[in-house]
């Protein structure tokens, strides 16, 4: 009785810490398509792409080096390139080429596509099945925040929105395999390794396609390249992959759900941007949504 009691406790404690994990990996990748949009404005889309995992990859390599981590078995590398093809080349690239057609607000109809995508591929990679009302809760989140997207007008671009669909799809598997990836490898140790096994391809395309001259590159780009390179592409990992091995894939990926609220929030924090009461019924809502995925994930 007291070891059920004990494990039904140690349970409880993960999937707390997982949604508080999960949190603050939201919280930190709010700001990246943003900061991405900045960035692109002047520099090439896959210049970016490689440089932010170069950056990234160096530092894990430190990590790594430091905290004597061992290698990957065997058994972990196919998943670990999966990792790595989806959330250190796929999500960014596609993104980045992304918003040369469309606007930031815009991409947020797709970021609210994220967690749903997020839940599929847990099914299909993790072995998780939640429950029907999971689903309910999952696919009305979405609606709510592409329905907020759709309300503010946005403007179409059929290239952008096929780079954005295909981003999302990319990330939705990354997001999947490294959390599955972490429960045995640790999730500092996931986003590390995948970033570690693409720096040869990564810096050699940084140098091929590094600018002739940085002269004239505004010092809100190279800000934009530094958050992206440390918070989107490891800091937020450390979190993010931590907190879907501890709480589960599909249930703590529907706190993607707040991401573009977040991202909305900070810009009228920072940038003293307008929110509208509208923007605040919505978030609401979706919270709820968020809290009825959470009850019925397992």
């Amino acid at each position: 009785m007291e070891r059920t009691s004990n494990l039904q406790h140690q349970t409880l404690e993960n999937s707390t810490g997982g949604w508080i994990n999960g949190l603050i990996g939201v919280v930190i990748f709010s700001g990246s398509l943003p900061a991405t949009r900045v960035a692109v404005l002047e520099f090439d889309p896959l210049f970016l792409t490689v440089a932010r995992a170069t950056i990234a990859a160096v530092l894990a390599l430190c990590l790594l080096g430091l905290f004597k981590e061992k290698r990957p078995a065997r058994q972990q590398l196919i998943p670990l390139l999966i990792v790595a093809m989806g959330v250190v080349i796929g999500f960014p690239l596609l993104t980045a080429l992304a918003l040369q057609y469309v606007t930031s607000a815009h991409s947020i109809v797709f970021v609210g596509l994220l967690p749903l995508a997020t839940a599929v591929f847990g099914v299909l990679r993790g072995g998780e099945r939640p429950r029907a009302a999971f689903w309910i809760f999952s696919v009305l989140g979405s609606l709510l925040v592409v329905g907020f997207a759709l309300s503010q007008g946005l403007t179409a671009s059929p290239q952008g929105d096929i780079l954005m669909l295909l981003a999302i799809l990319a990330c939705g598997l990354g997001y999947a395999e490294g959390a599955k990836l972490s429960r045995t490898l640790g999730g500092w140790q996931v986003i590390s390794w995948a970033l570690v096994l693409s720096l040869p391809v990564v810096a050699a395309l940084s140098w091929m396609r590094m600018p002739a001259s940085f002269t004239g590159i505004s010092a809100p780009a190279w800000f934009s390249l530094a958050y992206v390179s440390l918070f989107s592409m490891l800091i937020g990992f450390v979190f993010w992959y931590r907190g879907l091995a501890q709480g589960g894939i599909a249930a703590v990926g529907q706190l993607q759900l707040l991401q573009p609220f977040f991202g909305l929030s900070l810009a009228a924090t920072l940038l003293h941007e307008h929110v509208s009461l509208g923007m605040l019924g919505v978030t609401v809502a979706v919270i709820l949504c968020v809290a009825g995925a959470k009850k019925f994930a397992k």
